[in-house]
């Protein structure tokens, strides 16, 4: 657990969700001289107050492995480093499903798993095959249960894992919908996490729709999302929340695209969702050097009016509550009521 653990029995669960971790790239350099913690010191008091902190882990762990031949940006980071700076910065689950996993091949996916998991770490949305890549990881946080699911939609085919081939779960929306209703048998709340949409794009692509609100319709309250870098928009759908993208986090480019992002922070009353903030943070890296901050002030103000443009673009409305935006459940209107008793209980 990563940082309430002694609240055996908590009022209210809290989970908190960032954007794309990448420490390699140009941010290598800074992070051999400064140690890897250095990359997450800025955010730690956004996420030390949550039960779970789940992520989106961009790249092998790993020191071996074969180059994925046609791809123009591959990545790996130093294991035990990475591992280790995760799990200091509050890290429980990270999402392996996305178009990274797999540029060291299946050795350097099967090093990360290894890494992470001897650091305390869980993995979700890779594995041996399609069904274990598929399968959702629970995390027990009192006498409640949490699941995870991952998905890639993102191109190189080859990394989607199949019956026989090691590989990340490839978000089909039957198989989405089937894994939903079965990890809800066993838990209280569901979070589904996608890699998907287009790069540097604040629009939607229709199936990023249909695939959130499918998950949603199927059990899972919370759907977050990666891969376009940038923030895009949210929307509180039935008796759940889609978080389109989170952007990045910690991320080694100097783009100049991806200047903000938000830590999401979800509350949970039972089973039920009560209430996303989004915490903006700074993740210019020419400004931060690959250590996201906190803004404040009317810098915060600024992402809050970015994120509420966002999300009235899916009809949800976000107040501003002194730089943060707040999605309350109970007061903000859903796209779509929820007709399922069994998700409002």
């Amino acid at each position: 657990m990563a940082h309430a653990d002694a609240e055996m029995f908590p009022a209210e669960l809290r989970i908190s969700a960032v954007g794309d971790i990448m420490l390699d790239g140009t941010a290598r350099p800074e992070m051999e001289k400064n140690g890897y913690d250095y990359a997450f010191d800025g955010t730690r008091d956004l996420l030390k107050q949550s039960h779970i902190v789940i992520g989106n882990l961009e790249g092998p762990l790993t020191t071996r492995g074969k180059k994925e031949a046609d791809k123009k940006y591959i990545f790996r980071s130093p294991p035990s480093k990475v591992a280790r700076a995760l799990r200091q910065a509050g890290f429980d689950v990270v999402s392996l499903a996305n178009n990274h996993s797999l540029d060291y091949g299946v050795v350097g996916m099967e090093d990360s798993i290894d890494s992470l998991a001897s650091h305390g770490i869980r993995h979700m949305g890779a594995g041996n095959s399609s069904r274990e890549a598929r399968a959702p990881t629970f995390v027990p946080v009192g006498n409640q249960m949490v699941a995870f699911l991952a998905y890639s939609l993102t191109f190189p085919e080859s990394y989607w894992a199949t019956s026989k081939q090691p590989g990340t779960a490839f978000g089909h929306e039957t198989h989405v919908v089937a894994d939903v209703k079965r990890a809800r048998e066993f838990a209280d709340v569901v979070v589904v996490s996608f890699h998907w949409g287009q790069e540097s794009k604040t629009e939607l692509r229709e199936y990023q729709t249909r695939l959130g609100r499918a998950a949603i319709d199927a059990g899972a309250q919370a759907v977050v999302g990666h891969h376009p870098h940038i923030l895009q928009g949210i929307e509180h759908y039935k008796d759940g929340v889609i978080l389109y993208s989170l952007g990045n986090y910690t991320f080694g480019s100097f783009s100049q695209k991806a200047r903000v992002s938000a830590v999401a922070h979800l509350h949970f009353n039972g089973s039920r969702l009560s209430k996303v903030r989004m915490h903006p943070i700074n993740v210019l890296n020419t400004e931060v050097l690959f250590q996201p901050k906190p803004l404040q002030g009317e810098a915060a103000d600024a992402v809050v009016g970015e994120l509420q443009k966002l999300a009235s673009m899916q009809g949800t409305s976000l107040r501003n509550v002194k730089g943060v935006a707040e999605l309350d459940m109970s007061t903000s209107v859903a796209t779509v009521r929820s007709t399922n008793p069994a998700l409002t209980e």
